[in-house]
Formats: C-alpha cells, structure tokens, sequence
C-alpha cells in the first residue's frame, strides 16, 4: 500500500527519528521498517497499532482513509 510507506517515511522525518531508533521503538528489525517505507511489505495489525500510537495518529489516516 504506497499511500502507507509514504505516510510512514513523512512522520518519520517530521519527527527527527532514524529508521532504525524507530525499528527499536517498535521492537522490529531495521530491515522490516525498511521494507515499510519502500512499499516491499505491509505491517500486521499490531505493528500498524504500534505505528500509530507512536506518531499519535489514527490508523485509518496511516491507511489514506483521512486526511489527517
């Protein structure tokens, strides 16, 4: 789902955070992130869970279902 990896790589950036002080965060690899935001794979409905909690975003705008 690109609308996810180019959500993802944005609140990254925005938040200063490296893609592996994030993989820590979340307790996965490097690689895994890595695959998120290049659009190799999608996270499992906890990672995704984990993801918004930490950006403080909604999983539906982390989907492109809003806008913010």
């Amino acid at each position: 789902m690109k609308i996810f990896a180019e959500r993802l790589l944005e609140l990254r950036k925005e938040k200063g955070v490296s893609q592996a002080k994030l993989a820590k965060e979340l307790q996965v690899s490097y690689a895994v992130v890595c695959y998120w935001e290049t659009d190799r794979s999608e996270p499992t409905a906890p990672n995704l869970v984990k993801i918004a909690d930490y950006f403080d975003v909604s999983v539906d705008y982390l989907l492109g279902r809003t806008e913010f």
